[in-house]
C-alpha cells in the first residue's frame, strides 16, 4: 500500500509531486537529484544565521525539495493535521507537537556543550518532531550537520577512508 495521506495518488501522484510521478524509485530519483541541487544553498542559509529557530528548518526542507514538492517547507500541521506517522513500532510526533520537539532539538543543539556531550539526543529530538511528509532525514541531517560544525563537531572524512584503508 502506498503511504497516500491527500488521498490523490491516483490522478497526482505520490504525496503531489510536480511531475504527477507514481513510480517511487523515479519519485526518490527526483528527491535525490532536488536535494544534492539544493544542499550547498541550504548549508550557506544555516551559516547565515546567528540562531536556527524553526522557520529555519522549514526553509531547509523548502531550498532541498522544493523541486518536487509543492507543500515543500510546510510542516505537516499544513499537510496532514489529523494524521500520526508510523514505521514499525515508532510513532512520531503528533502535528501538534511537531514544533515543540523541533525546538527543543534546536535549542540542545546550539548549545555547545550540550550538542559536544549529546549529539545524539539533538538528533533524536529533531527526528521525533518528523515534521514533513517527505525529506524528513535529509533536512534534520543538514540542519543537525551546520549545528555540529558550529559546536566544533566534524568528521573529516578524507582522514577517515585513508585511516580504514590503512587498516585493510
Amino acid at each position: 500500500m502506498t503511504f497516500d495521506p491527500f488521498g490523490d495518488f491516483d490522478t497526482q501522484g505520490y504525496l503531489r509531486n510536480f511531475a504527477k510521478e507514481k513510480d517511487l524509485v523515479i519519485v526518490k530519483r527526483l528527491e535525490h537529484t532536488s536535494f544534492l541541487t539544493g544542499i550547498d544553498a541550504a548549508l550557506a542559509a544555516l551559516s547565515k544565521r546567528r540562531e536556527l529557530g524553526y522557520a529555519d528548518l522549514l526553509q531547509t526542507h523548502k531550498t532541498l525539495f522544493d523541486a518536487v514538492y509543492p507543500w515543500a517547507g510546510q510542516d505537516r500541521t499544513h499537510t496532514a493535521p489529523h494524521l500520526t506517522i508510523r514505521k514499525g513500532r515508532v510513532i512520531f510526533a503528533n502535528p501538534a507537537d511537531i514544533r515543540r520537539a523541533v525546538e527543543h532539538g534546536l535549542r540542545l543543539g546550539q548549545n555547545k556543550a550540550a550538542m559536544i556531550a549529546k549529539p545524539g539526543e539533538v538528533m533524536g529530538y529533531l527526528a521525533f518532531g518528523h515534521p514533513f511528509l517527505d525529506g524528513n532525514g535529509r533536512t534534520i541531517m543538514t540542519v543537525h550537520s551546520a549545528m555540529a560544525q558550529r559546536a566544533g563537531l566534524s568528521v573529516d572524512w578524507p582522514q577517515r577512508i585513508k585511516l580504514l584503508i590503512s587498516m585493510l
